[in-house]
């Protein structure tokens, strides 16, 4: 059997580390992205030690990429600044290897951009439908059709290629939030500590950045569609009594400074259903085409890297690409529809706004011991990339706690 043709649908976060995973594994691989340039679009990701071991089993060390580990508490916090929960830094790190590491999504990009082979990514070709009837897969793009032995639909939440293959799917749903996002430059006081503030119905987080910039993001419980007039004057008339340094960095966004920060505003949304199987012949969905779920938990861009690799290990060698597709659907809908019921659920906790509600939540919070927490993380962030020999049959695939 000669070489064999991957088309990925998409140059997102999940589409290249799909790309990387799959060349690195011996395909050929053409990468078919609808925006003229590659890029992470204003905001930061916080890599998970699930997601940094999956980036790692394909030769993505975050030593060499990814500068230094979060530092200082992370946690939850009150308008007032009250912990409600909070943990160090080391802790973390010393239960879940490698410690997270938080970057701007344009330097994950970058990375994985630049671990493929050269006239891998075509940019401005949007994939418009695939036909899957024939001896293999023709792709059909904006300059023409290729043809494949297998596809990588990576191409979003909105998903062209979902729609095709999923007609009866209901696809996304409001998630009755909406937010904003932004990275400050790295100048000012210096902020230490990871953390998100819950008020009433609305969110503050922050985030330090590996290269010294600061990713901040906020959210409010809104219908779909609603847009404030001025994202400044909205985001000060909501955080700007919060603890510091909230204020702070809201100054830093402000419009009237020399050099304002541009802000970010989109609705939440998520799949209104899980899809019934994260494949169809040779074709497969990955990251948010398949899952796409809110961002409470911090985990989408994590489990897109995470299907990456799992599709590529089992579409090592020579296998059977239908039944590899199967075996993919099999280690991946289970675990990425639980995550998504997780983030679910913590948005609807986040977006209580009685205040008895409020104070209820924030007590049970306060009560909660660490190690109950920890436990519950374990089965997201101690997850294990595959290892050994492929069987369709049998994915080598482990969701165990990192010991």
């Amino acid at each position: 059997m000669g070489v064999r043709h991957a088309v990925v649908a998409g140059g997102g976060i999940g589409g290249l580390a799909a790309a990387v995973a799959l060349s690195r594994r011996g395909w050929r691989v053409t990468v078919c992205e609808r925006a003229p340039v590659l890029t992470g679009i204003g905001a930061g990701i916080v890599l998970a030690p699930n997601a940094l071991r999956a980036l790692d089993s394909i030769g993505l060390s975050p030593e060499v990429w990814a500068g230094d580990t979060l530092v200082g508490p992370v946690g939850l916090r009150t308008p007032d600044g009250t912990w409600l929960s909070r943990a160090g830094a080391g802790a973390m790190s010393s239960r879940y290897r490698p410690p997270a590491r938080a970057v701007h999504r344009a330097s994950l990009i970058d990375a994985l951009a630049d671990a493929l082979p050269p006239g891998v990514v075509r940019l401005g070709v949007p994939v418009t439908g695939v036909d899957d009837t024939g001896d293999a897969v023709v792709v059909l793009t904006s300059a023409g059709d290729l043809r494949a032995d297998v596809v990588v639909a990576a191409d979003g939440m909105r998903s062209v290629l979902r729609g095709q293959l999923f007609p009866g799917h209901p696809g996304l749903r409001h998630a009755g939030e909406a937010g904003w996002r932004a990275v400050l430059p790295g100048f000012g006081p210096p902020v230490r500590s990871a953390a998100e503030t819950w008020g009433r119905g609305e969110r503050f987080g922050i985030v330090p950045l590996v290269d010294g910039r600061i990713y901040v993001y906020a959210t409010a419980a809104s219908g779909p569609g609603t847009k404030p007039a001025d994202h400044h004057a909205e985001l000060n008339r909501r955080f700007g009594t919060w603890h510091d340094p909230i204020p702070a960095l809201l100054d830093r966004l402000d419009q009237r400074n020399p050099d304002p920060v541009g802000v970010l505003h989109h609705d939440f949304h998520e799949l209104a259903s899980p899809l019934p199987r994260f494949h169809s012949g040779r074709v497969a969905l990955l990251g948010d085409a398949a899952h796409a779920m809110t961002p409470n938990m911090g985990q989408g861009g994590c489990q897109a890297i995470e299907d990456a690799v799992v599709m590529a290990h089992l579409l090592a060698d020579d296998a059977d690409v239908p039944a590899a597709l199967a075996a993919y659907t099999q280690a991946r809908h289970r675990r990425t529809t639980r995550i998504s019921i997780r983030s679910r659920r913590i948005g609807e906790l986040a977006r209580l706004s009685h205040p008895v509600a409020v104070s209820a939540r924030n007590l049970v919070v306060r009560a909660t011991p660490s190690a109950v927490t920890s436990r519950a993380l374990d089965t997201v962030l101690g997850w294990q990339p595959p290892s050994g020999p492929t069987s369709p049959s049998r994915p080598s695939v482990t969701t165990k706690e990192q010991p």
